[in-house]
Order: C-alpha cells, then sequence, then structure tokens
C-alpha cells in the first residue's frame, strides 16, 4: 500500500491517478470515495456532523482498504492516532509543499471546509500538521515548482531504493 500524505493542496489527488498508472495498481481518493458512501460532499458532512464525523468516516475507510493500492489521503486523516498507526503499515510519501505553493493553488478554492477563514487560521493549521507528516514519511518529496510527472518519477526511483 502507498499513501500519499500533505497539506491539501500539495497534489495527492494528481500524483496519486499518475502514480497508480505507473505501478498498475488500483487509485483510490480518499475524500471522493468517502462522500460516495456518505452521499453528500465533505463540505455538507462539516455542517451537518462536524469534522469529527468525517474523521471518523476516514478512520472507517482506511481500515477497510484491502487491495494493494496508491491511497490519497485526506489532509487532516494524520491527526487521529488509529489512522497514524494504520498508514505505518504501508508505505508513506508526503508530498511536502511550502505554504506559499499551498496558498497559490488554493486562492480560489470555494469546496474545502477547512481553506474558508482567515489566512492566519490555516497558516497555524499547516504549521501543526507538517511535524506530524514528516515524522511519519517512509519519503518526503518537495513538490514547489515541479512538474507532476518529474514528482512522479523522483517517487518511483525512491520506491525503487
Amino acid at each position: 500500500m502507498i499513501y500519499l500524505i500533505g497539506f491539501m493542496g500539495s497534489g495527492k489527488s494528481t500524483i496519486a491517478g499518475k502514480l497508480s498508472d505507473e505501478l498498475k495498481l488500483p487509485y483510490i481518493e480518499m475524500d471522493k470515495s468517502i462522500e460516495e458512501k456518505e452521499n453528500m460532499s465533505i463540505s455538507e458532512m462539516f455542517a451537518q456532523f462536524g469534522e469529527s464525523h468525517f474523521r471518523e468516516c476516514e478512520t472507517h475507510f482506511l481500515k477497510n482498504i484491502n487491495e494493494e493500492s496508491v491511497v490519497s489521503t485526506g489532509g487532516g486523516v494524520i491527526l487521529k492516532d488509529e489512522n497514524r498507526h494504520h498508514l505505518s503499515t504501508g508505505t508513506v510519501v508526503f508530498l511536502r509543499a511550502s505554504w506559499n505553493t499551498i496558498v497559490s493553488r488554493l486562492q480560489n478554492d470555494q469546496d474545502r471546509p477547512l481553506w474558508k477563514g482567515d489566512l492566519s487560521e490555516k497558516h497555524a493549521l499547516f504549521a501543526v500538521r507538517q511535524p506530524i507528516y514528516t515524522s511519519l514519511a517512509h519519503h518526503v518529496v518537495d513538490v514547489d515548482n515541479k512538474s507532476p510527472e518529474d514528482i512522479v518519477t523522483e517517487i518511483l526511483e525512491r520506491l525503487k531504493n
């Protein structure tokens, strides 16, 4: 199992799709899969049931992936001990993007519930999560100023070694 972790906007979904093609493995987009299973968007889940409900859905989903896959995780999946333990059973790749890259990619995004609101709050969330991503990662790949193809090539090289 290959888990891609990183902050929202770091490119997890894009890279997971391309990496799965290269490795001939199924691609799982956790957030999208949870939305389909719950029959509502993440924004709706947050509004109706709160973030904790969504985090429970993440844990349940993560524990029930049963085929070798490339998994694009949600940015907050690393917040729960149980999820961190489960991630450690596979190969974890942290797609590390700088704060400036995240802001430039997400500045017009209206779909992410945790991207709404004050920029300083989002930066605090980013700062808190960075060391957790790093501590879980078997491989840290910097994504700033790199094409998706270059990032996938770098991941494939690291997976070989």
